[in-house]
């Protein structure tokens, strides 16, 4: 007969009541691999195309590069084309991890709260200030204080309260809908890395820009190397060069239309840097001003209509 559960062993009992890990349990949209050791993001999938994107053109480089090694008659090119292939392979390799690096890390997650704070100033239905809001219906009969101010390094800042997570976010923090997490310095969500980009994988994030920026212009010159050489064998004609170089010119072209993102992120990253700021900050500030002009602009346009109707009607009733 199957004995029963209270005639289990005690050892039986305990195992069965082992606590679940951490990441078994986990709230938000992330996916865990190796035991909860690595974190992606739900859009991870984007990871296999963002690494063919850069492995493709390497290969094709490297390709080029063979082929030419194979070509050339003086020794001085031979070492060049092997030096530029040594490159391009230990560049694609450091790419990839940062890559990785990136998409595999932890990005900063702020553990969110199974109830509120008590320093969540809760109060009963009947309070009617605005600066208070409902907590997602987690608990009906209460509200939280939607702003805290805390004193950071002597200065006093604003920390918004976190309807999803049920805490005070830390300052510089946000709340990624994605992956449905407060991320400690949140820049952004990159769909290309499948993760959010904050405190912890940043420096991996801004290397591998770095990286793929070089990369990018790396391609760029020998491609364009490679066609000049081609057109002095050709008496100077671009179009049969070109023809002939068929794999230069496509490395031309893209290389030229991905430096102008991967590079411009580079640019705008250090800028950044060099400022302390974070992406989605700086893009609020932006917008607010932008909606600032928007909104005087169409109350001095609503001011001038109304001061010419009543010009108008005055004029008539004069008349």
């Amino acid at each position: 007969m199957k004995p029963e559960p209270e005639d289990e062993p005690p050892q039986q009992q305990q195992l069965e009541a082992k606590p679940r890990r951490l990441y078994q349990a986990w709230k938000g949209n992330n996916i865990f691999l190796c035991g909860g050791r690595l974190i992606f993001g739900p859009d991870a999938a984007s990871l296999l195309l963002t690494t063919f994107l850069i492995i493709s053109p390497s290969i094709i480089f490297c390709y080029q590069m063979k082929a030419k090694f194979h070509h050339s008659s003086s020794t001085g090119q031979q070492h060049m084309h092997q030096a530029a292939v040594l490159i391009v392979i230990i560049t694609t390799i450091v790419d990839l991890v940062f890559l990785f690096m990136t998409s595999a890390r932890d990005p900063g997650i702020v553990p969110r709260n199974t109830r509120a704070p008590p320093e969540a100033d809760e109060l009963l239905l009947g309070s009617n200030t605005p600066s208070m809001d409902w907590s997602d219906g987690r608990t009906p009969r209460m509200r939280f204080r939607r702003t805290k101010d805390v004193v950071v390094n002597g200065f006093m800042v604003k920390v918004k309260f976190c309807k999803t997570c049920l805490r005070y976010r830390p300052p510089r923090s946000s709340h990624c809908s994605i992956c449905n997490n407060c991320v400690h310095k949140f820049d952004h969500h990159c769909p290309w890395v499948g993760q959010c980009i904050g405190l912890r994988n940043y420096r991996y994030f801004f290397l591998f820009i770095a990286t793929s920026t070089f990369l990018c212009i790396f391609a760029f010159i020998f491609a364009w190397l490679s066609v000049y050489s081609q057109m002095e064998d050709n008496g100077g004609s671009m179009w049969m060069a070109l023809r002939k170089e068929a794999y230069s010119f496509a490395l031309i072209i893209y290389t030229s239309i991905v430096v102008w993102f991967v590079g411009g992120l580079t640019i705008f990253h250090l800028y950044l840097i060099g400022t302390n700021q974070v992406r989605l900050i700086k893009w609020r500030r932006h917008w607010k001003g932008r909606t600032k002009e928007v909104t005087q602009s169409r109350c001095l346009v609503s001011c001038r209509s109304k001061a010419m109707i009543s010009l108008i009607r005055h004029g008539t009733r004069h008349h």
